[in-house]
């Protein structure tokens, strides 16, 4: 039985990630478009204004994957694999929980992938919300992955403590003040979380970086204006920049908000859809009579 359940999880969360696929294609990849078209520009402005200005020049990272890879077979199989690996995971604590309770499957795997939405990916989303092309830092990759990775593991370990005091105190003090007492206690250490851990603007290498062209200080590492930073006038392609003059635009708000709305619509998609269809599975394994093994059908005949 394990085997099939886990199968059936698998297969939830293959049709759910090719549903994100054809989403993220039609609603996000304009989005990200416009978000590397932003980036080549501004990265092209400032290449100029560091020439002008004598500074080092940040050189060009290889192209490990064209933009027609990343847009088709990148895309589609970061979502999909990530469809299966959650369908599969949900399958594999429906099994541990199995017996346990006496939730009916279909309602079961609802509230298991509303805890793995909420726990991977809305809660971390509050603190660091999901960013286009252009926005991020290279020298700061690896502190905004362990940031992340933190807080996903923070707030699944809250939001499963919560439950298990929910779950211990329904008896005493019934469902609806048992689930307040729950959300109050899970909200003092997440709000305390969130407030504990640094933004990003904040690391010591952007705020080490305020000085230098395109850079000033934020609580985040959207990019701002670009502006002649220094006291003297540069000259690029013939025209003078003055100091303080505007070169290039801030990221569009537009743009962001779209890409961070549609990444929380992808991931609803995701989880609302692999559980959907894991339930009406797991509704109808349960439901339909299977014949048991000889080895079954032996043991129950012995012990009559």
């Amino acid at each position: 039985m394990e085997l099939r359940v886990i199968l059936r999880g698998a297969l939830s969360g293959l049709i759910a990630g090719v549903l994100a696929f054809v989403f993220a294609k039609i609603f996000a990849e304009p989005v990200i478009n416009k978000a590397i078209a932003y980036e080549s520009g501004r990265d092209a402005i400032l290449d100029k204004l560091n020439k002008a200005a004598g500074r080092p020049v940040a050189p060009d990272g290889p192209e490990i994957f064209s933009r027609h890879v990343q847009s088709t077979v990148g895309l589609a199989s970061g979502l999909i694999g990530f469809g299966v690996a959650m369908g599969a995971i949900v399958a594999v604590v429906y099994l541990v929980l199995h017996g346990r309770t006496t939730i009916r499957p279909r309602v079961m795997a609802i509230c298991l992938a509303a805890f793995g939405f909420l726990g991977v990916f809305l809660l971390p989303f509050v603190k660091y919300p999901a960013n286009p092309p252009a926005i991020g830092h290279s020298f700061t990759i690896t502190t905004r992955g362990h940031l992340y990775l933190a807080m996903v593991g923070a707030s699944i370990v809250l939001l499963a403590l919560a439950v298990y005091l929910g779950y211990r105190l329904h008896r005493r003090f019934g469902v609806f003040y048992a689930s307040l007492m729950a959300a109050v206690a899970f909200l003092i250490p997440y709000c305390v979380l969130i407030g504990v851990l640094p933004s990003l603007g904040d690391l010591s290498a952007n705020v080490a970086h305020r000085g230098q062209f395109g850079y000033a200080r934020a609580a985040t590492e959207t990019p701002q204006p670009i502006t002649n930073v220094l006291s003297t006038p540069l000259v690029i392609n013939g025209k003078t920049i003055a100091p303080g003059q505007l070169v290039y635009p801030g990221f569009d708000a537009d743009v962001l908000w779209k890409f961070r709305w549609y990444s929380l619509l992808n991931q609803l998609l995701i989880w609302g859809a692999s559980s959907l269809i894991f339930g009406a599975l797991l509704e109808r394994f349960f439901r339909t009579p299977r014949t048991p093994s000889p080895g079954q059908a032996d043991r129950a005949a012995a012990f009559g």
